[in-house]
């Protein structure tokens, strides 16, 4: 039984290492081949909304990237979600500069059942006059072709919703092992070529760093009503347009902007956290699942295979084909880590940690679970959320 057990762990391991390595080349051929590049200077009207809490050092660069874009026809809506800082004191001097363009706004006391974020999205709807809108956070710096990259691929691929990745930028190792969570989906979850032309809800995925939605399909669909109470709204607001017959897209958007998320492997963990366990729609069974697998099949190789490396070599012991497998394995899943981050614009030598990005996935994967299970809740932009 036991060596029965030991070959099956050979055989899984080395299947799933060729098919996150060959998901990851289709996903990154397709994404390649997919995103147009910004074409349109003119066309229909875009409103670039922005939300703002507390984003006193990012928020001067975030509009000035967005006030100089090759596309003429838009407009840049940025709400100040009660700010404790000075966010609200550089958007007055930012609007003086640009009156003809940015047009900024003052949000309400947020409700008891809205996210802070969602509740002020809801409100720059209601001010946004375009017939496409594009959301995107406080902390991106924008291309000068942002606007146009979006609404060309938009109507080139004739979809209601678009996201994809933009580049992340990673200065600690912190950040570099757990940032590029980001990039489970292109690698080791979904065929993105699928979530174009699949119907199921379950194959739409976004980013919410960057997501251009057709207004009016948007709003026949519900809007931000529908995830007034989710952390990961985008994704959610991205199923939600599938289920009711909408198109949606996910491409490769990294010449669009750029987003240092987190400025830390603490932040990092805060930021993620209040993520991963409502993106599994907080069901215990499916967290369980992935954690298992993570831990067995992606975290648990590459530490067993250097391990018995060294055991082998240090004992003279035979070369065993569960040491092969593991080695196939490892360099396929590195291998799929390399196709990542090269697409991606991010230097391909990060894929040698790689390990470690499994072990803080399922750290924080842990943390997600106990903080919202124990409704101990994370403090973000000085809110609770639970």
């Amino acid at each position: 039984m036991t060596s029965f057990v030991i070959v099956a762990f050979d055989w899984i391991i080395i299947a799933l290492g060729a098919y996150f390595f060959c998901l990851a080349t289709i996903n990154a051929l397709w994404m390649g081949k997919e995103t147009r590049r910004a074409e349109l200077t003119d066309g229909p009207l875009v409103s670039v909304l922005v939300p703002a809490r507390d984003e006193e050092e990012h928020i001067v660069p975030c509009i000035e990237s967005l006030m100089h874009q090759t596309y003429k026809n838009y407009e840049v809506l940025v709400l100040d979600d009660n700010s404790t800082d000075k966010t609200r004191e550089l958007l007055n001097k930012l609007q003086a500069l640009y009156p003809d363009k940015l047009k900024v706004f003052s949000g309400k006391a947020l409700p008891e059942d809205w996210r802070g974020k969602v509740f002020a999205m809801k409100q720059l709807c209601g001010k946004a006059k375009g017939e496409y809108w594009l959301f995107t956070d406080a902390d991106t710096v924008h291309s000068s072709s942002s606007v146009s990259l979006a609404i060309t691929n938009i109507l080139y691929h004739k979809v209601d919703f678009l996201s994809g990745y933009i580049t992340q930028k990673t200065k600690t190792l912190g950040e570099k092992a757990t940032v590029p969570s980001l990039y489970l989906l292109s690698g080791f979850i979904l065929p993105l070529w699928v979530c174009k032309w699949g119907k199921s809800s379950a194959l739409a995925v976004a980013i919410g760093q960057y997501i251009c939605v057709k207004s009016a399909s948007f709003m026949a669909c519900g809007g931000f009503d529908l995830v007034k109470d989710k952390t990961t709204e985008d994704v959610f607001l991205a199923r939600a347009m599938k289920k009711h017959g909408y198109k949606t897209v996910f491409l490769n958007l990294k010449d669009a902007a750029m987003c240092r998320m987190y400025t830390s492997w603490q932040s990092c963990v805060n930021g993620i956290s209040k993520n991963i366990f409502d993106f599994m729609n907080k069901n215990n069974i499916i967290l369980v699942l992935a954690v298992i697998g993570v831990f067995i099949f992606l975290a648990l190789p590459p530490f067993l295979t250097i391990g018995l490396s060294i055991y082998t070599v240090l004992a003279a012991k035979a070369f065993t084909f569960t040491l092969a497998a593991l080695w196939i394995n490892m360099l396929l899943v590195g291998g799929t880590w390399v196709i990542v981050f090269t697409t991606q614009g991010v230097n391909w030598k990060h894929a040698f940690i790689y390990p470690l990005i499994f072990v803080n996935i399922l750290y924080i994967a842990f943390i997600s679970w106990r903080r919202s299970v124990f409704k101990k809740g994370y403090e973000w932009k000085g809110r609770m959320v639970y």
